[in-house]
């Protein structure tokens, strides 16, 4: 088995289920007592949102290299914004990361999908690193078109969601999104943030939903038990 590493803290909540979660897979996988051997750096989120995450690289990129002092196989960055520095860190470290928007990218191939809407931070809605490495696989994504409704969805999730509290009003309001971008074209919907499957899933909609987490995650368990 590979050892893992995590850079998490970015939040701590959406941390908390990647180590379940990739502790589950594994031990599906081989049974018994097995678990994930992994190391996690946790950021202090505070300090990337005093920042801002455009000025946050150095932070990301010292918590990836601590992980490979420590002989880390593999490295991952558990949030979706994160990966707005995944191809500059990856050009200078030879310990590969397990990129979330390929990994979606790819289970949306696999059910034929040509255009999605992306829910998720104001960050990888608005600039292009999300939507380009989609673009890479034949994939054209939609983001909602009012700059209000980005806020109002950035606001859920660093207020609320990044800090673990749940509320009926903000799912209804994250319903209401993704169904206006189906409306608008989109085939399938993206949680491009791995908060907000703390809020809807599959079972709220008669369309395909796209859980990067859990995507994310069986990529990481596939990776470190591939010999």
């Amino acid at each position: 088995m590979k050892k893992i590493g995590l850079v998490g803290g970015i939040s701590w909540t959406s941390t908390l289920d990647y180590y379940k979660f990739i502790n589950q897979g594994i031990n599906e996988r081989l049974g018994g007592l097995n678990s994930a051997e992994c190391i996690i750096y946790s950021l202090n989120f505070a300090d990337i949102q005093d920042r801002g995450w455009t000025n946050s690289y150095d932070l990301i990129f010292n918590a990836c290299n601590s992980l490979i002092s420590n002989n880390v196989d593999f490295i991952v960055l558990c949030a979706n914004t994160a990966h707005l520095f995944a191809h500059e860190i990856q050009s200078k470290i030879s310990t590969p990361i397990i990129h979330i928007a390929s990994a979606t990218a790819e289970e949306i191939q696999k059910q034929k999908l040509h255009k999605v809407g992306l829910l998720g931070t104001r960050f990888t809605m608005e600039m292009d690193f999300y939507r380009t490495k989609l673009k890479e696989y034949q994939i054209e994504t939609i983001i909602p078109s009012e700059r209000t409704d980005i806020e109002e969805i950035q606001d859920i999730v660093k207020n609320e969601l990044g800090k673990g509290i749940i509320k009926r009003e903000s799912k209804l309001k994250f319903m209401r999104h993704a169904n206006e971008l189906v409306k608008r074209g989109a085939e399938g919907i993206v949680l491009g943030c791995t908060e907000i499957p703390m809020l809807i899933e599959q079972s709220d909609f008669d369309f395909p939903v796209f859980d990067t987490t859990k995507i994310h995650v069986q990529n990481i368990v596939n990776f470190a038990l591939t010999r």
